[in-house]
């Protein structure tokens, strides 16, 4: 079958591009053919096997999703005059999942979206103005999959006629060969962080991933360690500008990485502190090294996170965060546990299962 994927896709980072690679890779594995019509970027270009095509515009928040519905539609339209095209596949409810809906409902093709967790935790709930438009997509769909069921509930809880039918789990996985537990010290050698643990976050430097409250614990820590900040975003400057003015002792910011599969073994403990989550694919990547996590008590991270491997955290209180860290920095032998028990946890999402029904 012939494919076509709209969405966020390498070269950009992020949980939604790993997903949208990972099932393409899979299809393409498969015997399918894969097109992907995403973001603009200068270093688009075809990867495994699967079509990229970059669309115009200009990477500027707010911006940029409109852009991108318009001209992801354009995209797609110019697609479908060339290839045969038989499901369409938008991830993220807006702008891919609109674009999507719209083209394949006046071609008459099969269309599903994919929500992917902010779409409807953050800009659902706290954009008015955008709720028609994205229930309107849920009622377009001919399918829609959360990637936990946290996410799911959530779309059900919307009401849409016929909703809690159409929608279907269809968890995030990860590439445990990728992400291994073999020991790989190239991170920690390149920043010199040799002395003491490592503490790591690794994401999106926004309001809902809760960073400035990993900062604040790092203040209040019984434990010496360095905290390690991976990502970029709009609160970059503002959270380095922190950590400057009120001293706080060794926090690293490396800005966005590519190549995070090494840097995760470098770390004793992984965090994401998140306000809200659908999923947290990090943690599973950070268990697929055999890394111990720490993760809030929130959405789909609980579905991740049990006893075994890690520990829960009330996000709103930096106290709850510091001592989570604390307990697994001081305790050698609940950390060397948790980390017994990390791969095997992760080694329950490395399946990755094509979800249409028409791909059986």
């Amino acid at each position: 079958m012939k494919i076509a994927m709209v969405g966020q896709f390498p070269p950009h980072v992020g949980g939604v591009g790993v997903h949208i690679h990972t099932l393409s890779k899979k299809l393409v594995s498969e015997g399918h053919e894969v097109y992907v019509i995403t973001y603009p970027h200068k270093d688009i270009k075809d990867i495994d096997g699967i079509h990229v095509i970059g669309t115009k515009g200009l990477n500027i928040p707010g911006v940029r999703g409109l852009m991108f519905k318009k001209n992801a539609k354009k995209a797609l339209e110019n697609l479908l005059e060339k290839e045969d095209i038989e499901i369409i596949h938008g991830h993220y409810l807006f702008p891919a999942g609109a674009a999507a809906v719209e083209v394949g409902n006046a071609h008459n093709i099969k269309t599903y979206v994919t929500a992917h967790g902010s779409d409807m935790f953050e800009l659902y709930k706290s954009q008015p103005l955008m709720r028609s438009t994205i229930r309107n997509v849920l009622k377009n769909a001919d399918g829609v999959f959360a990637v936990s069921n946290a996410l799911r509930h959530e779309i059900i809880a919307t009401g849409v006629v016929g909703i809690a039918d159409k929608t279907k789990l269809s968890w995030n996985s990860v590439d445990i060969d990728k992400f291994s537990s073999h020991e790989n010290d190239s991170f920690k050698n390149e920043l010199r962080l040799t002395d003491k643990p490592i503490v790591l976050f690794v994401g999106n430097l926004i309001k809902r991933k809760n960073v400035e409250s990993l900062l604040e614990a790092k203040k209040i820590a019984h434990s010496d360690y360095y905290l390690v900040i991976v990502g970029d975003g709009p609160l970059f400057k503002k959270l380095n500008k922190k950590v400057e003015e009120e001293n706080i002792r060794d926090v690293i910011f490396t800005g966005s990485r590519s190549d995070v599969e090494n840097i995760i073994p470098s770390c004793d403990v992984l965090v994401l502190p998140s306000f809200s989550e659908s999923f947290g694919l990090v943690l599973i990547e950070a268990l697929a090294c055999g890394k111990p996590v720490i993760g809030s008590n929130v959405g789909g991270i609980t579905e991740i996170i049990n006893d075994s491997v890690g520990l829960l955290v009330n996000p709103n209180k930096v106290s709850s965060i510091a001592r989570s860290i604390d307990k697994i920095i001081n305790d050698d032998e609940l950390r060397n546990a948790l980390s017994m028990n990390a791969r095997n946890r992760a080694k329950d999402f490395s399946k990755v299962t094509i979800p249409y029904d028409e791909v059986q």
